[in-house]
C-alpha cells in the first residue's frame, strides 16, 4: 500500500504514522504537513530513518503540493486540520480554509488520481451536545455549535458529496476526544499535565461538569487502520469508548498522578457555546471487530509519564507563541477565578 498521510506531523497523525509502519511492513508512507504551530517534525523523529516514509512540507490547500504528494498513492488519510475550539472562537478563518477548502483540494486530487480509499478523520463535535441518556449515531443530523465543529462538519459533507457525485471511495471516522503522547499542550489533558508539572493553576471552564469520552490515541489509530482495510466507502463510523467522564474528574486524576493538590484547580469563566456532553453510539465500528483496548486510568498514567519523560519536547511547544496565546486565553480568567 502506498499511503498519503496529511497532517502526519501532528498529534494523531504522527501516532498513526508510527502505528502504520508497525502494522503494515510493506507500506510506503508519504507525510504531507504544513508544520503550523501544532505540527512538529520532531514528532516523527523516530520514523525519519525508516526508508518507507518520506516527508513533504506542504499545505493541503495548495493543489500543486497535494498533486506532488498524492502521486502513486493508492490511499489517503486526512488528519490535516485546525482543531482547537478556543482558537476557532477567536478567529475562524484558518478553520474554514483548512478544514473545508483544504479537504476539497485533497478530495479533488483523490478523484483525479483514482485512489482506492480515502479516510476523512473527523470528530464527535459535529453532532453538537447531546443530553442524557441519548447517544449520537452516524445518521443523526449535524448540529455543530463552534466554528471548529462547523468547519469539520463542512469537510465531512464535502467528502460525502465527492463520494456521491464523483465516486471517490471516501469514508469518515468520527472520534471522541483523543489523548496520549505528542499532543500539543493547548488541549485539556496535556495542558493540565504540563501545568501541574510546573505547579501552575489548572484553568477549568465553568463548573467542570462537561462530559467527554476520552479515547487513547493508539485505540483510535487501530480503528482507522481497520477502516482503511475494511470500511465501506460512503459510510460514517463513530469511534469512542462509550464511557463519558466530567472534565473535573479528569483534572483531579491528573493532579493525583502528578502529585499535586486539588487546590490547583481554578474554575474560570466558561467559553461561549461550550457543549455539555458528547456521547457516541459505536455499534457500527464494533461490528467490524474493533473495540478499545486501553483502560482510561492506565492510559492516562502512561500519558502523564510520557510528559514527565519528555520535558524538553513540551517545553519547546510552550514557547513564546504559546505563552502569548495562553496569556490572551487565560490570564484574565485566572484573575477572576474562584478556587
Amino acid at each position: 500500500m502506498q499511503l498519503l498521510v496529511t497532517g502526519g506531523a501532528g498529534f494523531i497523525g504522527s501516532n498513526f504514522v508510527r502505528h502504520a509502519l508497525n502494522r503494515w511492513p510493506d507500506c510506503r508512507l508519504t507525510v504531507l504537513d504544513k508544520l503550523t504551530y501544532s505540527g512538529n517534525r520532531a514528532n516523527l523523529a523516530d520514523c525519519e530513518a525508516d526508508g518507507r516514509m518520506r516527508f513533504i512540507k506542504g499545505d493541503i490547500c495548495d493543489p500543486v503540493a497535494v498533486a506532488g504528494a498524492i502521486r502513486n498513492c493508492s490511499a489517503v488519510i486526512n488528519f490535516a486540520a485546525e482543531t482547537h475550539v478556543d482558537r476557532s472562537i477567536r478567529d475562524s478563518s484558518d478553520f474554514v480554509r483548512t478544514d473545508i477548502e483544504g479537504t476539497r483540494v485533497l478530495l479533488e486530487a483523490a478523484r483525479v488520481n483514482q485512489v482506492e480509499r480515502y479516510i476523512q478523520v473527523s470528530t464527535d463535535e459535529v453532532y453538537g451536545e447531546i443530553a442524557h441518556p441519548a447517544r449520537s449515531s452516524e445518521h443523526d443530523v449535524l448540529r455543530p455549535r463552534s466554528p471548529y465543529a462547523a468547519s469539520k462538519a463542512g469537510g465531512d459533507l464535502m467528502a460525502l458529496a465527492y463520494h456521491t457525485t464523483h465516486g471517490v471511495p471516501a469514508l469518515i471516522g468520527r472520534a471522541s476526544n483523543n489523548f496520549g503522547p505528542y499532543q500539543f499542550p493547548e488541549k485539556l489533558i496535556p495542558l493540565f499535565i504540563t501545568n501541574a508539572l510546573q505547579e501552575a493553576p489548572l484553568p477549568l471552564y465553568g463548573d467542570g461538569r462537561q462530559e467527554r469520552d476520552w479515547l487513547a490515541v493508539e485505540d483510535h489509530c487501530v480503528a482507522l487502520s481497520l477502516l482503511l482495510e475494511r470500511g465501506e466507502p460512503g459510510q460514517i463510523y463513530n469511534i469512542g469508548t462509550g464511557v463519558e467522564r466530567p472534565n473535573i474528574d479528569v483534572a483531579e486524576r491528573i493532579l493525583n498522578l502528578v502529585g499535586r493538590p486539588p487546590s490547583l484547580i481554578r474554575h474560570v469563566t466558561d467559553r461561549p457555546g461550550h457543549d455539555r456532553r458528547y456521547a457516541l453510539s459505536c455499534d457500527k465500528i464494533r461490528a467490524l471487530g474493533w473495540s478499545p483496548r486501553q483502560d482510561f486510568d492506565t492510559a492516562l498514567a502512561e500519558t502523564v509519564q510520557w510528559y514527565r519523560s519528555n520535558d524538553a519536547w513540551w517545553r519547546a511547544c510552550r514557547g513564546d507563541e504559546f505563552a502569548a496565546y495562553y496569556a490572551q486565553q487565560y490570564d484574565q480568567r485566572l484573575q477572576d477565578a474562584r478556587a
